[in-house]
């Protein structure tokens, strides 16, 4: 594995990490043991996670897939950063509001190229 794909991987770690706190401070101070307890923030944080969970382990696993078919380690870093600026963006568009936001558009526009792009990679070789 290259420092580009395992430092992809770890920064998306820390970031569903992120996410994955800010469901269960609001669960604590909410005090909601199960589902979102009809709070429009912990709904709203569940889907920001939710979503994250959602598309960015198929979006590695492509990553995976690119790298072990011979993608430049070029290719791995500007898809891995495009991915961590496009879930990041998601993130905080989602968080701001269930309305349409640029960085939500954005985001989403972000990670499906990159789950394109690096198909494109591991179907075609390096």
């Amino acid at each position: 594995m290259t420092q580009a794909l395992a430092t992809t991987i770890a920064a998306h770690a820390v970031l569903g990490f992120v996410l994955g706190m800010r469901v269960i401070v609001l669960r604590w101070t909410r005090k909601v043991g199960l589902g979102d307890g009809q709070d429009k923030d912990l709904r709203r944080a569940i889907r920001v996670h939710g979503n994250f969970a959602e598309w960015v382990p198929l979006a590695l696993l492509a990553l995976v897939a690119a790298e072990a078919r011979g993608a430049d380690p070029r290719w791995i870093w500007a898809l891995g950063g495009t991915l961590l600026l496009g879930r990041v963006g998601h993130a905080v568009g989602l968080s701001g509001g269930i309305g349409p936001s640029v960085g939500r558009s954005g985001g989403m526009v972000l990670t499906f190229s990159v789950l394109l792009v690096a198909a494109g990679l591991a179907v075609m070789g390096g």
